[in-house]
């Protein structure tokens, strides 16, 4: 499951995660579509992202590296 999947679950939209990690919206959506490779993210938005989605932060990027 990666970040797109996860936020779903959460019941959240790209705003509200954004508001809620103070990650730009714009960037998430980067995430989600390939823009940016989420297996690079910094381990500031990881943490950011998986506290605010209640996961670990290697399901943000479906489980890399295995």
């Amino acid at each position: 499951m990666g970040l797109k999947q996860l936020r779903e679950r959460a019941g959240l939209t790209q705003v509200k995660l954004s508001q809620q990690t103070g990650i730009a919206r714009t960037v998430i959506s980067s995430y989600e579509t390939g823009r940016r490779d989420e297996r690079n993210m910094t381990l500031e938005n990881a943490l950011r992202l998986s506290r605010a989605l209640g996961c670990r932060p290697d399901e943000l990027t479906d489980g890399y590296p295995e």
